[in-house]
């Protein structure tokens, strides 16, 4: 099992701060699909992924017992 994390505005299109999912083994590419298949409103094309507090690559591959935080664009003035 992974621990998920949804930031800002991820929080009101998914429902939740957080989840446990079994997705062990897949791939941060992989994580992508999930999540739009989870929550068709998510913006994909501009959520970023971190994985264990560093920001992942699509190829790197998610353990068991990590955390994961989808992280939607940042703006301010």
């Amino acid at each position: 099992m992974i621990k998920l994390y949804y930031f800002a505005g991820l929080r009101e299109v998914t429902g939740k701060a957080e989840e446990m999912a079994d997705l062990a083994g897949q791939t941060v590419g992989d994580l992508y699909n999930w999540i739009t298949d989870q929550y068709p409103a998510v913006p994909i094309s501009s959520v970023r992924i971190a994985l264990n507090e560093e920001y992942a690559l699509s190829t790197d591959v998610v353990q068991d017992g990590d955390v994961v935080a989808f992280i939607p664009p940042v703006s301010g003035g």
